[in-house]
């Protein structure tokens, strides 16, 4: 099938890519122009199905001028401002909402059937109960809200298109939670920890005291591919995690990467500031993605971590 997906250089863009590409679907990548992460991709000329399109965010509505076929299937990934320095800047955050529309339209002149779009937890804010698609939101961060906005212009958008005969595509909106893996960014916790347990030094951490809950990379993709290739009509909010019984206070996670890097170095806690969405607690309900899709997560935290020190 031909798919597009947009922020393809991206933790999470580049390993779906490359998952795509070995189902033999034809995928067409966009990726920034003069793009330094442009090397997460494998060459075009050594991955057949691969087509490479350079084309900025703002220019997404445009993006049935680069791809000569129709696509039915549409992975919108491309998000400025994802990293904590950006959070809080509302410009940021309220341009990728525009710029996602855009992306929304040229799915539409593409003919997709489905528009696959990558929510955060962060939409939830601070809870102390189970996050459920249904419950109220109440963001914090200026990034966290924009996805919010998103949402709601997104779904108001295809429901007019087909009230008014313009499309019939579906909008599924993912709220990912953490994922961890390889290709991650070389700063992010999990990373961080192994690369300073495993040369010995001192790991230096928030309280890490909410509860959290982890997903393996290879687990995320699999989720997303069941979401967008559901045979059954599909629309609505979904919650994309790891295994619920896993959810548990941080600091277990960080001792278990402790432990498996064999309990070298040391780590100390209350040594840093909460992150933009402040000490929120991660506490995924995956029920609708699992009954509506028959996905569940397979990888346990364990098992991941030690995948991630086999490769180094």
């Amino acid at each position: 099938m031909n798919i597009v997906v947009t922020g393809a250089t991206s933790f999470l863009g580049a390993a779906l890519v490359r998952r795509l590409l070995e189902k033999n679907h034809q995928v067409y990548a966009v990726v920034r122009p003069g793009s330094a992460n442009r090397k997460a991709l494998p060459e075009a000329s050594e991955a057949e199905g691969l087509h490479v399109i350079e084309m900025e965010l703002e220019d997404l509505n445009r993006i049935a001028s680069a791809v000569p076929v129709s696509c039915p299937y549409f992975f919108h990934f491309g998000w400025d401002g994802s990293g904590s320095a950006n959070r809080e800047k509302r410009d940021v955050q309220q341009k990728n909402v525009a710029d996602s529309m855009k992306a929304l339209e040229g799915a539409r002149t593409l003919g997709c059937r489905r528009f696959l779009f990558s929510g955060s937890q962060a939409e939830y804010g601070q809870c102390r109960e189970a996050m459920k698609e249904e419950q109220e939101c109440r963001p914090v961060s200026e990034y966290g809200k924009a996805k919010v906005d998103f949402s709601r212009q997104a779904s108001a958008q295809c429901r007019s298109w087909r009230e008014h005969g313009l499309a019939w595509m579906e909008y599924v909106h993912v709220r990912i939670f953490s994922v961890y893996g390889p290709g991650d960014h070389p700063w992010s916790l999990v990373n961080t920890c192994l690369d300073t347990f495993r040369a010995g030094g001192q790991m230096q951490l928030g309280a890490c005291t909410q509860l959290w809950n982890f997903l393996y990379i290879e687990d995320l993709v699999e989720g997303l591919m069941a979401l967008m290739f559901c045979e059954e009509p599909l629309t609505g909010i979904f919650n994309l995690a790891g295994d619920v019984s896993q959810t548990k206070p941080l600091r277990e996670y960080v001792e278990e990467m402790y432990r498996l890097c064999g309990s070298r170095g040391s780590f100390v806690y209350g040594k840093l500031p909460p992150n933009a969405e402040g000490p929120a607690n991660l506490i995924p309900d995956i029920c609708r993605i699992q009954a509506c899709t028959g996905w569940t997560p397979k990888i346990s935290f364990e098992e991941g971590i030690r995948r991630m020190l086999a490769e180094g």
